[in-house]
């Protein structure tokens, strides 16, 4: 668990192998609920290389001093996150 927004990774590691490598991450929000976008890629144990870039924006709620996760949306290819970013931007030129 994270102290801070700050501290907050998705990287993941497994009998000294980095299976998920953190590559950026943005704060959105911050408080007692933070909202973070990452951009990660996930190791292929077959070929023994990195994937390609993937995207989640998770949320996280802070609870007797700890960031909890609490729920995740994943961005599974570059293609789904234009797409998402098209839609956005329309929506956001629209108001």
């Amino acid at each position: 668990m994270a102290e801070t927004v700050h501290d907050i990774s998705i990287a993941y590691e497994e009998d000294g192998q980095v299976l998920v490598k953190e590559i950026d991450k943005k704060i959105l929000s911050s408080g007692a609920w933070a909202t973070i976008v990452f951009r990660y890629q996930d190791l292929d144990k077959a070929k023994g290389e990195y994937g390609p870039d993937k995207f989640t924006i998770r949320r996280y709620q802070k609870r007797d001093g700890q960031y909890q996760a609490k729920s995740k949306f994943n961005i599974s290819s570059i293609a789904q996150a234009k797409k998402l970013i098209e839609v956005l931007n329309k929506w956001t030129q629209e108001e």
